[in-house]
């Protein structure tokens, strides 16, 4: 925007909101947050006491704004109010506090995140709950909430999320807002070092040998079978067993094709078992592994690595895949070691002056909860530019 404007920062987690406004002119008015860590790391890098529970909150109370932010969380919209009337359908969830809010102060533009399945939550109908009730208040919309990943904008990260954009236009509500994307990056646009911090890093963050141990042991694996692309999870404890009757189709299937690899490659994985003592000490997830990089890479040491729960997963360099709360931190095969903080905020688009948690742990869950700043800024300034250049035509 070309003046100031104020904004209130709802569900705000560290800010990733906070970060985009204040980029394009914004100022805070208002934040509101429930996790005493995120409130914590919210006061360090912005001075602002985000403790508060919005459901306590009443809207007269908020102050005034021009922009209301808010990476709400998806709950399942009840569907035993639904032909209870307008405020039934919503209530319990906490969009109804955002709904509430922007039917007491009209407030001029919204811009919301979410994961992508709230497109298709509940067979759709989620989305056009939503829709149907910031329509009735007042609000021009997208038909469709736009989808849009980091990597598109050249920031090195899987992760589709969805963008709610809208502004206060009683008289044009029926009207939606025509806003896209143009010249989008691909996955091969991205290079994962074009974050990555070249020198040596804190020794916290590199593998251990027992872990490097199991790496080596995979990595001689896919060079000594002649399957180079593996479409389907390895699983060493099903190279001889056959799937049992009560086993799901899929299950079933996956263990077929392990027998046949083994097959292909018996010699070369008897050697290599024994060798490894039969991965006698490995655990049971570094029992599996998922080869997901086609014949882009030839060595799991030129990849990105992850301890899965499904198992070890390889992929390539030119994304990361998407930094979740769940801490499965991905280590990058070159460097031997995971994906520092620092790193990790790089990949949200925090700037390298934000003041980081000082527990990793709670550090990287709070980038995995986080909207991408670089997403929420280009797509509010859409917005903007929509409504000076098109709101009137």
């Amino acid at each position: 925007m070309k003046k100031k404007f104020k904004f209130i920062d709802l569900f705000a987690g560290i800010g990733g909101f906070h970060q985009a406004m204040t980029q394009l002119g914004g100022e805070c008015v208002f934040a509101s947050e429930i996790d005493p860590y995120a409130i914590e790391t919210y006061f360090k890098n912005y001075g602002i006491n985000s403790e508060c529970n919005i459901r306590n909150v009443k809207v007269e109370n908020i102050p005034k704004h021009d922009v209301l932010c808010a990476g709400f969380p998806c709950q399942a919209f009840s569907k035993a109010g639904h032909q209870k009337g307008f405020k039934d359908e919503t209530k319990g969830t906490l969009f109804f506090e955002i709904e509430r809010i922007l039917n007491y102060h009209k407030t001029k533009y919204i811009i919301l995140e979410n994961v992508k399945n709230l497109l298709t939550h509940d067979h759709g109908r989620t989305w056009k709950v939503i829709y149907k009730h910031l329509k009735q208040i007042g609000y021009r919309l997208t038909e469709k909430p736009i989808v849009l990943s980091p990597h598109e904008l050249g920031i090195p990260q899987l992760r589709d999320r969805v963008v709610i954009l809208g502004i206060y236009d009683p008289d044009n509500k029926k009207k939606d807002l025509k806003i896209e994307f143009d010249n989008l990056k691909t996955k091969q646009d991205n290079d994962i070092f074009n974050i990555i911090e070249r020198k040596k890093v804190s020794k916290k963050y590199y593998i251990s040998e027992h872990e490097k141990y199991v790496l080596n042991a995979w990595d001689e694996f896919y060079n000594g079978i002649n399957d180079k692309i593996i479409g389907f999870p390895i699983w060493y404890d099903y190279f001889k067993k056959k799937p049992e009757t009560k086993m799901p189709n899929w299950k079933k299937e996956f263990i077929r094709k392990n027998n046949e690899l083994y097959k292909r490659n018996k010699d070369f994985i008897d050697t290599w078992a024994k060798k490894y003592n039969y991965l006698s000490e490995f655990n049971k997830t570094q029992r599996k592994f998922e080869w997901q990089c086609g014949k882009e890479i030839t060595s799991l040491w030129d990849g990105i690595i992850q301890f899965r729960p499904s198992g070890i997963r390889v992929k390539n360099t030119n994304c990361f895949p998407a930094l979740v709360a769940l801490v499965q931190i991905p280590i990058i095969g070159k460097y031997r070691r995971r994906l520092t903080v620092r790193e990790a905020a790089r990949l949200q688009s925090f700037p390298d002056a934000f003041v980081c948690n000082q527990c990793d742990q709670q550090a990287y869950k709070q980038f995995g909860n986080a909207v991408n700043v670089e997403v929420i800024k280009q797509s509010f300034e859409k917005l903007i530019n929509y409504k000076e250049e098109q709101l009137n035509e």
